[in-house]
């Protein structure tokens, strides 16, 4: 596979968990209008249970096509597709970063 095809695979899988994890911060941002002030025990347990399907979803969206190709034995070709991914991830965060520096 081409250098190209895993910038542009790991470009869109860090895109995907970035939308993903601005989708969450948005709903948790706006929680009090979705529950209001409730002190109920389910929303810890909504919270908790939310948690572990966010780890799942950007789990497999950054973790899931590697670990794919490393059990296929493209060992290099899973490194490259993962570090790829992760650097999208980490020019994504530096990102946030300078918007919240410059504000």
């Amino acid at each position: 596979m081409k250098l190209s095809s895993y910038l542009l695979k790991s470009f869109l899988n860090a895109l995907g968990t970035f939308i993903y994890v601005c989708a969450i911060a948005w709903f948790l941002f706006n929680g009090k209008d979705f529950f209001g002030e409730s002190k109920s025990f389910l929303i810890p347990v909504f919270m908790l249970l939310l948690f572990v399907i966010s780890a799942s979803l950007t789990g497999l969206l950054v973790l899931g096509e590697p670990i794919h190709l490393y059990m296929n034995n493209m060992k290099r070709e899973a490194f490259m597709l993962l570090f790829a991914t992760l650097g999208w991830l980490i020019l994504f965060t530096f990102g946030v970063v300078i918007k919240l520096l410059t504000q």
